[in-house]
């Protein structure tokens, strides 16, 4: 992605469009990224994608996984793996919250959108529950109904003002 949009006052780098789709998003919390040098560079200039990324607990340490940030055109050798395992900062309370909300049922951790946040490099983590086919066409439809509300009202009160 590689405009810049702005999200709460942040710069964002990169969202899940997706994961809104696939799941119902339960809460969200923001969490700080282990990042190498190479890495804030490559942020920085607005490259990362969230497609396939996901979180785990590990060892009551919370994990990002498949998240890809290229490389730095600009490093040499000491330039990072795009896909390696980084280590996402939260509160010990939090992390045993989700660890018990992920054991207990079928609920997974998507990260939801990257961004900068007072020069530091934050993600919006859903706990998320995975929607069915027939949950994903009820979201359609009823988005759909919204929008025809919307229009239809915007309809009658230029045919007043008219």
């Amino acid at each position: 992605m590689g405009k810049k949009k702005k999200k709460h006052g942040s710069n964002l780098i990169a969202s899940n469009r997706k994961a809104r789709h696939d799941y119902t998003i339960l809460d969200t919390y923001e969490a700080g990224i282990v990042l190498v040098g190479t890495e804030i560079k490559s942020l920085r200039e607005g490259k990362a994608s969230l497609v396939e990324a996901f979180a785990t607990i590990d060892n009551g340490e919370v994990w990002l996984r498949n998240l890809h940030i290229p490389e730095y055109s600009m490093g040499s050798w000491t330039n990072h793996s795009p896909r390696r395992h980084r280590k996402l900062l939260l509160h010990r309370g939090e992390i045993d919250s989700l660890e018990g909300k992920v054991r207990d049922g079928n609920k997974t951790l998507v990260p939801l959108s990257l961004y900068l946040k007072d020069g530091r490099v934050k993600v919006e983590l859903g706990l998320a529950q995975g929607k069915q086919d027939w949950d994903k066409r009820q979201s359609i439809k009823r988005r759909t109904e919204e929008r025809e509300i919307v229009r239809e009202m915007g309809r009658k009160i230029k045919g007043i003002n008219a």
